[in-house]
């Protein structure tokens, strides 16, 4: 079943285009690059199901993240648009171009690809689940704690971004942590025996030169899902290209759309 998902709207003309961020992401990380894209494109970040503002489910897999966005589009009346998807969410978007392709007019994959990763976030999950939230009176005290046990000052800074208030002047994770935890292995994976058929539209792979997601093993599967794929590499990124360089990554990104 459906969730009605939430979405941050930049620009209202042209053709519309959405981005779907990545696991324990929201729509904000996409916020500069959505501004820059408003110019030509009517663009809608959202915010998957159990991240942001979007309601929390039970199920993670990847048909039912892809029906949430199907669902939105229809609210919207989009009868198809760009799709741009960054980690989980650009194995959302492939899911999506593969069961519904007539919905997708073309398809951007960031640093992601079609396989079964055998790594987890097992990590992420001991450092958030490790704070105190009954207990820490600000952010910075949440990072200490953090810190016992991811120690990339960037990715806790990534992390904090979910640490809200809530009414009884605490904080809470604005992630769904037990249904991310329980879906994990489905989140890894990639459902090739639900996928459909292929997608014959334009495709673009952009990945980090950095980062490890995205090897030259892993084109051959892209390929054969998606015969018109296009392979593109920022040398000097790793797993967050559209952050670690939004100029290149523009550059690449509207080079493709044009």
């Amino acid at each position: 079943m459906s969730v009605a998902l939430k979405s941050v709207k930049h620009g209202d003309q042209g053709e519309p285009l959405v981005i779907l961020h990545g696991l324990f992401g929201s729509a904000r990380n996409w916020q500069g690059i959505a501004k820059q894209l408003s110019a030509c494109y009517t663009v809608y970040a959202l915010d998957m199901r159990n991240h942001g503002s979007s309601p929390h489910a039970d199920e993670m897999d990847y048909q039912s993240m892809s029906d949430d966005v199907l669902a939105f589009m229809a609210l919207e009346g989009l009868a198809k648009a760009t799709i741009i998807g960054h980690s989980m969410g650009g194995k959302v978007a492939m899911q999506l171009a593969l069961s519904a392709p007539d919905k997708v007019s073309k398809l951007v994959v960031v640093d992601i690809a079609p396989v079964t990763y055998q790594h987890n976030f097992d990590d992420v999950l001991v450092g958030l689940y490790h704070v105190p939230l009954d207990g820490v009176g600000s952010r910075k005290e949440a990072d200490k704690y953090l810190a016992e046990k991811i120690d990339v000052p960037s990715l806790r800074q990534f992390l904090l971004q979910n640490l809200v208030s809530n009414t009884s002047g605490g904080y809470q994770w604005r992630v769904n942590l037990a249904s991310i935890e329980e879906g994990m292995s489905d989140i890894m994976g990639f459902p090739l025996g639900q996928r459909g058929g292929n997608y014959h539209g334009q495709t673009l792979f952009i990945r980090g030169g950095k980062s490890t997601y995205v090897a030259s093993r892993h084109q051959a599967a892209a390929k054969e899902l998606f015969p018109q794929a296009e392979f593109q590499v920022i040398k000097k990124s790793g797993h967050w290209p559209h952050i670690e360089a939004p100029q290149e990554f523009m550059t690449k990104l509207t080079s493709f759309l044009s």
